[in-house]
């Protein structure tokens, strides 16, 4: 009789096993792979070889606290002739003396996560068990029988493999890209992803049905959409919007998802200090992409939040133009979220691709602060009846009608004359090159048309619109060139008399510093014009100057203004109302490289902004990240402060890493301009051969 098979060692051929799985950017420390994908280990036995028909060989994965074959996070399967497209399963490979290779196969719809690997190797009735070491699992958006299959190969690097984006900031009319380093496969972003997984409500409250469920995109993105933020769980991420952070980080100082990761697992899953919504959407994106589900950042200008469900955002104003509080409903300048591509066999057909998840905390769904995923498709067709999740509230952020109310002095409320302006210029980073894509088609019909009816009575919403003719009286806030921090410049109300008659009106025309999310603060620019004469079908341009020594010193981070122009007619009583939202543009940040970048040499970057304020910056400082470019973030700070007109400078040594197309990303500080960014894309060569 044959001598038991002992093994002598293991090798888990991580680095040719993450190369052929697409994580080989995670390094080779450790085996990731992909579900409903093979891969090879090799086992070294001693003394003798495997022979077939004499030894059997069997193979146990694990994963969970509590593994269970019913539930998914176990299996017990053989060495045989023929892998199974359905379930675990493995074959020999190719032998070598007293080296086996095993194929060891995954079902396209086994549970991520962290699997031990054990061996059983008997010979007649003795057997023995070796434990062959961990591997990680996750979705496959290369494999066709993945609900996460991504069918073409340029958006699968795109969403899953490209480790820095661009997220869309500004406002309707001044739409600011923002680099943003996602860094999905830096040192430990994928065991804190997991991490996270192991510390949501879900998990703590039932681990087995937790780790049974993780095989669908699903589950795992609402599991994410809620521990992204911390209002209910142990989150990465506390919100605030009250320009108030000295507690913590602005978010608008961050600029990659690395740090705020590495931060809340260093201290004990407590939250990191502060995020608003492109930080929660971006970290969001980080994760889902580190687990393998295709994910992108979008923003939708003019965003609404509608609290009450009837599809109607009511603001009320003074007769002063000035935004009263008596309404939970808001409009903030935008909003981001994420999508994320899966397949929903739990609805109807149609509801398949990109879904919606918010992970910014707004409104409980099913008793957490989570939004999602809810089916882009089901949003534009206006299926607001489907439950599964909150498509009401995504419907309503891009569609709700929005009415403003001017509050008489005697207590009674007027409705203005206003055009809809919900939901625009809907925005995502293209495919592969560094430039905008409108996707407002995918969640809304063109704005008149019979489809976009027939979507708002299925909702049973009522949508009101305004041509030029019916308005009568118009208003139009236009704007000046060279809306830059640091200076003086103009606004224009524009207003149109479309009537055959002449009008006498009254004019406030105000501007107030605000914040993204609709906050108004203090006043920096106004005008009361009591008699202003309007010609039949003529136009009025009325200037309102906006000077710096007024919205300086009261500016928020996100570099917004608020234009109201109310118009009142004294022959009517009607009041017409324009607001725009205006964008003070930051200076640039100029980013030169010095020498060739070339992977594993040394590179230096120089990084300059010239000061465009009348006043000297102090506490100046400059953070860059750069996955692949650099290990971690960067900081250098200028020690002396940078007079008017004079630049900051400094210069920095990178190590680039990984060969390829790289975005070096720049974030600026000091104690009068704050959350300044820049970007540039860097080509680094492979070390020669």
């Amino acid at each position: 009789m044959a001598e038991d098979l002992v093994l002598e060692s293991c090798n888990l051929e991580c680095e040719s096993n993450n190369q052929n799985h697409m994580t080989a950017d995670m390094g080779s420390q450790q085996l990731v792979v992909r579900r409903g994908q093979s891969f090879t280990i090799t086992l070294h036995f001693a003394g003798r070889g495997y022979e077939e028909g004499v030894d059997r060989l069997t193979l146990n994965v694990e994963t969970g606290p509590c593994p269970i074959e019913s539930s998914g996070t176990k299996s017990h399967f053989p060495v045989s002739d023929a892998l199974q497209e359905s379930a675990w399963s493995a074959v020999v490979d190719h032998q070598d003396g007293t080296s086996l290779s095993l194929l060891i196969y995954s079902p396209p719809d086994a549970r991520i996560g962290r699997y031990t690997l054990t061996l059983e190797a008997s010979t007649g009735y003795q057997g023995t068990s070796f434990r062959l070491g961990e591997f990680i699992l996750l979705f496959n958006p290369w494999c066709p029988d993945d609900s996460v299959f991504l069918e073409y190969e340029d958006q699968r690097c795109e969403f899953v493999l490209t480790q820095q984006g661009l997220i869309y900031q500004g406002s309707l009319k001044f739409i600011v890209p923002t680099a943003w380093n996602f860094g999905q496969f830096e040192d430990e972003i994928v065991d804190i992803c997991l991490q996270l997984l192991d510390t949501n409500p879900k998990f703590l409250r039932d681990q087995n049905r937790d780790c049974s469920r993780r095989n669908n995109p699903v589950y795992i993105g609402r599991v994410v959409s809620a521990m992204v933020n911390c209002n209910d769980d142990q989150g990465v991420l506390a919100g605030r919007w009250d320009n108030k952070y000295e507690d913590g980080v602005s978010p608008m100082s961050w600029i990659g998802s690395v740090d705020i990761l590495r931060r809340w697992r260093k201290y004990g899953c407590q939250p990191v200090r502060y995020g608003q919504c492109w930080v929660f959407a971006a970290v969001a994106c980080t994760v889902l992409r580190c687990l393998g589900i295709p994910t992108r950042v979008v923003t939708n200008y003019n965003s609404a939040h509608d609290t009450n469900s009837n599809l109607v955002i009511d603001r009320y104003l003074d007769e002063m133009g000035n935004l009263q509080k008596t309404s939970k409903d808001t409009i903030w300048n935008y909003h981001c979220w994420v999508e994320s591509w899966m397949t929903r066999p739990d609805l109807p057909p149609g509801c398949d691709g990109w879904q919606a998840l918010d992970p910014t905390p707004q409104e409980k769904s099913e008793g957490a602060y989570c939004c999602g995923p809810a089916p882009v498709k089901a949003i534009k067709e206006g299926e607001l009846k489907l439950k599964k999740y909150d498509i009401p509230f995504v419907f309503a952020e891009v569609n709700a009608d929005m009415v403003y109310w001017v509050l008489q002095k005697d207590g009674s409320r007027k409705k203005t004359i206003h055009s809809s302006i919900v939901g625009k210029n809907m925005s995502t980073k293209s495919v592969g090159k560094d430039t905008r894509e409108d996707i407002t088609h995918n969640y809304k019909y063109p704005e008149g048309s019979d489809q976009e009816r027939e979507v708002f009575a299925k909702a049973e919403l009522q949508k009101s619109y305004l041509t030029e003719e019916e308005k009568g009286v118009s208003i139009k806030i236009k704007v000046s060139e060279g809306m830059n921090n640091g200076c003086d410049f103009d606004v224009f109300a524009v207003i149109s008399n479309n009537t055959e008659t002449e009008r006498l009106c009254r004019l406030m025309f105000c501007a107030r510093t605000a914040s993204y999310s609709g906050v108004m603060g203090p006043e920096c620019g106004m005008k009361d014009l009591l008699n202003v004469i309007l010609l039949p079908h003529a136009e009025k341009t009325v200037p309102l100057r906006i000077l710096y020594e007024k919205y300086g010193s009261c500016l928020t981070q996100d570099n917004m203004i608020k234009l109201v122009a109310l118009l009142f007619e004294y022959q009517t009583g009607d009041i017409v109302l324009g607001v725009r939202d205006i964008y003070i543009k930051n200076p640039d940040i100029k980013i030169r490289v010095l020498g060739e970048p070339m992977q594993k040499r040394k590179l230096v970057a120089e990084l300059t902004l010239t000061n465009p304020l009348s006043t000297p910056l102090c506490g100046c400082e400059f953070t860059l990240e750069g996955a692949g470019l650099t290990q971690g973030q960067k900081t250098q700070e200028l020690a002396s402060p940078v007079e008017p007109g004079q630049e900051a400078k400094v210069r920095v040594d990178l190590t680039p890493q990984l060969s390829g197309l790289h975005k070096l990303v720049v974030n600026f500080e000091s104690d009068k301009l704050k959350g300044v960014k820049g970007y540039r894309n860097v080509i680094v060569a492979p070390l020669p051969k």
